[in-house]
């Protein structure tokens, strides 16, 4: 069994106090967040699952994924979810100059922009941020995150990794991974992408009646 450190460490939230690592609170409250889509089939199988257990969650989408699947991304504005920035193509932050990164970042907040505001879907009760934003790989520089949060983003970590999208780690442990460490307040980092569905579609429904029993609620993060 691999063994990987699924909890981040509390001293490297500590080196990065304006990123949001968790939510504090006390309540019985968890917060799923989906990366990288959306994806054909397996987005929608997301919102469905979600929807049967009556929580939330938010979603950081990729720029050109949403343009690809305009249907599926108004999905989730349908069924009332936070939608995240991850970048046009998932850019990796530490090889891309700065200049560059941002406008790539832009570029994905006016496409989602241009989703949400032509949105059948969208009520005075149902209107998804999209100032938040997650790195691809979760690095990137530290003169991007600064530009960023000048610029009014909220940068949006994680408490908890799954691990889904990682082949080597068997769907149990992924599981364990989850169960062993979330608490109230923990941001949990999943995949609606191809590479993590094997995962993904074991992990999910478990966490979410593992946690309903336990009176847990499922946020979204806004």
């Amino acid at each position: 069994m691999k063994i990987i450190p699924a909890k981040i460490p509390g001293f490297v939230k500590a080196l990065f106090p304006n990123f949001i690592w968790n939510i504090d609170t006390t309540k019985k409250e968890l917060f799923l967040t989906f990366d990288d889509g959306p994806t054909p089939e397996i987005t929608d199988w997301v919102l469905q699952t979600l929807k049967d257990y009556n929580a939330k969650a938010t979603f950081f989408c990729i720029g050109s994924n949403i343009e690809a699947n305009i249907e599926i991304f108004q999905n989730i504005i349908k069924e009332g979810h936070s939608i995240g920035n991850h970048t046009y193509n998932h850019l990796k932050g530490w090889k891309t100059k700065t200049k560059m990164y941002i406008g790539n970042v832009e570029l994905t907040d006016s496409v989602i922009q241009f989703q949400i505001q032509n949105s059948k879907f969208l009520t005075d009760n149902n209107r998804p941020s999209s100032k938040l934003f997650r790195p691809p790989y979760g690095k990137f520089k530290n003169k991007q995150s600064k530009k960023l949060l000048k610029l009014g983003y909220k940068i949006v970590m994680w408490d908890i990794l799954s691990y889904d999208w990682d082949k080597s780690v068997s769907k149990e442990t992924c599981l364990k991974n989850i169960t062993s460490a979330a608490k109230e307040g923990s941001i949990i980092v999943l995949h609606d992408s191809i590479k993590a569905s094997r995962n993904l579609k074991y992990v999910l429904p478990k966490v979410l009646e593992y946690y309903s029993k336990k009176g847990y609620k499922f946020k979204s993060i806004i």
